[in-house]
């Protein structure tokens, strides 16, 4: 799998879900928030790209992400609910992207145990990047693929 140009330059790798990702920043403070298995960072940060033709698969994180678009195309941002599966067909979508005054968002969080997924848009032409804030923060066991 060869990694896309802004891939490479901000040293990410595959991602499980789609796309390329690296941790930046893990919060020095720890806690075992309620309803966790354990301790966590209080929040951790990753870049996070996708290329044209890329996308992540339905997931969803045990936490609160914070989704904040930096540059490239537009990117949809889907919301699928908190079920024990995602509902495609009643998902809500969200514009990440440069158009404030269209209705594009310059941010939008995913709640705790929400499904979600997300892609360039249509036709994009080059990589978008993201970075994609957890609190608390991520970890491994947190995470499940639809």
């Amino acid at each position: 799998m060869t990694s896309p140009p802004l891939a490479r330059v901000l040293g990410l790798a595959p991602h499980p879900e789609g796309g390329w990702f690296r941790r930046t920043w893990t919060a020095g403070l720890t806690l075992h928030p309620a309803g966790y298995p354990g301790e966590r960072a209080s929040a951790t940060a990753i870049h996070y790209v996708l290329a044209p033709g890329e996308e992540s698969r339905w997931h969803r994180v045990r936490s609160d992400e914070l989704w904040c678009w930096h540059r490239g195309p537009a990117l949809s941002l889907w919301l699928g609910g908190d079920g024990e599966a995602p509902d495609d067909t009643a998902a809500r979508e969200i514009v990440l992207g440069d158009r404030l005054e269209d209705g594009h968002a310059a941010q939008a969080l995913v709640p705790g145990g929400v499904w979600q997924r997300a892609a360039p848009a249509p036709g994009a032409t080059a990589e978008v990047l993201v970075t994609c804030v957890v609190s608390p923060g991520f970890d491994d066991a947190d995470f499940s693929l639809a």
